[in-house]
């Protein structure tokens, strides 16, 4: 663990659609067998075309209503809810679920790091995005990394963001401890670790939130887990959205 070396991909221009992300990436720093790319769903998008100009979009009653409520720009709100499998909450933020699992506040759907007057949103499937990246660092080096496709996200509780893990290929998204043992023998029962998120969050700090210019972040020599893909608590596991459904009905 402490031979972990993290590395922010320099040098990478302003992306458009077309452009070859992991090209890019591999063009930058070499890669190595083990080594996980962490890379924001923005810069992803963007290279996807997963993008709209505001004027291309007209809000429905819904949007008009919802962008009163919540003094946002009514074509952002449609853009929010044409991006949302769900509606979870209304007011004072729309919080969604969106078609992969993730829920999210305004659907990720973003507005930073763009031109004016266009709105990204997210991949529509993060899985096969991170393995796509992966496949192709694959053909163009030989090389087996893990990929991580990144969000920031708000969080329940405690003020401030964090980057997490929307898609991911390579590991699985959790390190069980069940069954295993502590330094005193005791057997743990409900230990899960989000190993993705640890990462994404960490990527996150090295790419920064405003004008870093640093999209994507190489880690080397991380240990190996094992584990399960079940990141996202099923409809009857998820208190939470239980109760926010039941308390903010939309």
């Amino acid at each position: 663990m402490e031979n972990i070396v993290v590395t922010g991909v320099q040098g990478l221009p302003l992306i458009r659609a077309g452009d070859n992300i992991a090209a890019m990436i591999c063009e930058r720093v070499a890669v190595e067998n083990g080594d996980i790319v962490s890379l924001a769903s923005t810069v992803y998008s963007k290279s996807k075309g997963y993008t709209k100009p505001l004027t291309e979009i007209t809000p429905s009653e819904r949007a008009l209503r919802l962008a009163k409520l919540n003094g946002e720009d009514p074509r952002f709100v449609q853009a929010v809810l044409d991006a949302s499998q769900d509606i979870i909450m209304e007011h004072p933020f729309i919080l969604s679920e969106l078609p992969f699992g993730h829920i999210g506040v305004r659907a990720g759907v973003d507005q930073s790091n763009i031109d004016d007057g266009m709105v990204i949103f997210l991949p529509p499937d993060p899985m096969k995005a991170a393995a796509d990246v992966r496949n192709e660092i694959k053909t163009i080096t030989g090389k087996n990394v893990g990929v991580i496709i990144t969000d920031t996200c708000g969080r329940s509780f405690r003020r401030g963001q964090t980057g997490n893990a929307i898609g991911w290929s390579g590991f699985t998204a959790i390190r069980d401890f069940r069954g295993d043992t502590d330094l005193f023998g005791h057997e743990l029962k409900i230990t899960e670790e989000a190993v993705v998120d640890e990462i994404a969050g960490f990527a996150n700090f090295v790419m920064g939130e405003s004008n870093n210019g640093v999209p994507a972040v190489l880690f080397r020599n991380c240990p190996s887990w094992t584990g399960h893909d079940s990141l996202y608590f099923t409809k009857d596991e998820d208190i939470t959205r239980r109760l926010l459904k039941k308390t903010c009905p939309s």
